[in-house]
């Protein structure tokens, strides 16, 4: 199976932390064994260079050192002859920013660029379908809708209807505006462009389970979200495959459990506390960073900005959701395995 076919398919996809150490450098051991627990719970790909990842390893020089060796485990661990794990690389920037992070990407094996539209944001509708334009000709393209509350900006139906009819190597979108009628927008505009080609991938970490059991009427027939690139999945990944695939398959067999739709609503109340929703997002690294820590991936929750820490109360919210709903969690999984990723 082609990468294309492969992320086409739908996979399960997490945007991958920054493992450092309590100097702030990077941690090289747990980043390559954090990946190892992606690969090995079963995720179809990684994303790296991206929010997650943090966007300041760019003013710090480590874009090319941490995609490369992203790069590096990813081909260490896999074996010859699985099937395909898609590269996601994060990219940022007006165009000539952009266009050099593609470069670099594409140079390193990466299969597709995801463009954040962030710093564009005065551009016209058509300004920006030329700025995706100049990134897909070094890379394929994984459109990206960034809600506004964490940077992004308000991307119009007639954007995303622009962007998938003049941009070919269009492969993939990330839908993340957090917004009911800005994620319709994005299936309605790719939809009306006839593009039946462009994967649609839910970034909503906050109604996961309902954007991928949900087909949706457009004017040329239903379309669905068929996987998720999520920050939420970079932790708990190997009950985030499972879920995805009962989601996956409640969605095509057209029989919703009630018990599944609860899940979801676990979920994005576990969001909400891992994400610092309560706070604006202040806490979003450092609670993912916290779960990792607590299940022995990561050894703090560590950023680069040395006050980018878990907001008041942020903590004690993370043990409740973890207390409340423990079938989110795959830490047994972890524990299993662990010592063979840190080898």
């Amino acid at each position: 199976m082609s990468v294309r076919a492969h992320l086409a398919a739908g996979q399960a996809i997490p945007a991958m932390p920054l493992a450092l150490t309590s100097e702030r450098t990077l941690d090289e051991r747990r980043q390559r064994a954090l990946l190892r627990y992606y690969m090995d719970a079963g995720a179809g790909g990684i994303a790296a260079g991206v929010h997650t990842t943090q966007f300041a390893i760019r003013e710090l020089g480590l874009y090319e050192p941490v995609l490369a060796l992203a790069a590096s485990a990813i081909d260490e661990w896999r074996r010859a002859g699985d099937t395909p794990f898609v590269r996601v690389a994060g990219v940022i920037g007006e165009t000539a920013q952009a266009v050099r992070e593609a470069v670099v990407a594409e140079r390193l094996g990466y299969d597709v660029a995801l463009l954040s539209l962030a710093a564009m944001r005065d551009a016209s509708d058509g300004e920006l379908v030329e700025h995706c334009a100049a990134v897909s000709e070094v890379l394929p393209l994984f459109g990206f809708y960034l809600q506004p509350a964490v940077g992004g900006r308000p991307l119009s139906y007639a954007f995303w209807r622009a962007l998938a009819e003049r941009v070919p190597r269009l492969w993939a979108i990330k839908i993340a505006p957090f917004n009911r009628y800005q994620t319709l927008d994005v299936v309605r505009g790719v939809a009306d462009a006839g593009r039946d080609d462009v994967a649609l991938y839910t970034g909503n970490d906050d109604a996961i389970v309902s954007d991928l059991v949900t087909p949706i009427a457009t004017s040329r027939g239903s379309r669905s979200i068929v996987g998720g690139l999520l920050g939420q999945w970079a932790v708990w990944t190997h009950s985030a495959v499972r879920l995805h695939a009962e989601a996956r398959a409640a969605r095509e067999s057209g029989a919703i459990d009630t018990k599944l739709l609860a899940t979801g609503a676990a979920l994005t109340d576990a969001n909400a506390a891992i994400f610092d929703a309560a706070n604006g997002f202040a806490g979003c690294i450092p609670g993912i960073h916290e779960i990792l820590r607590r299940q022995g991936l990561l050894a703090g929750r560590w950023c680069l900005d040395e006050h980018e820490e878990l907001s008041a109360g942020q903590a004690e919210e993370i043990d409740r959701v973890c207390r409340q709903n423990p079938g989110l969690a795959d830490d047994q999984f972890v524990r299993e395995n662990l010592d063979r990723w840190m080898a």
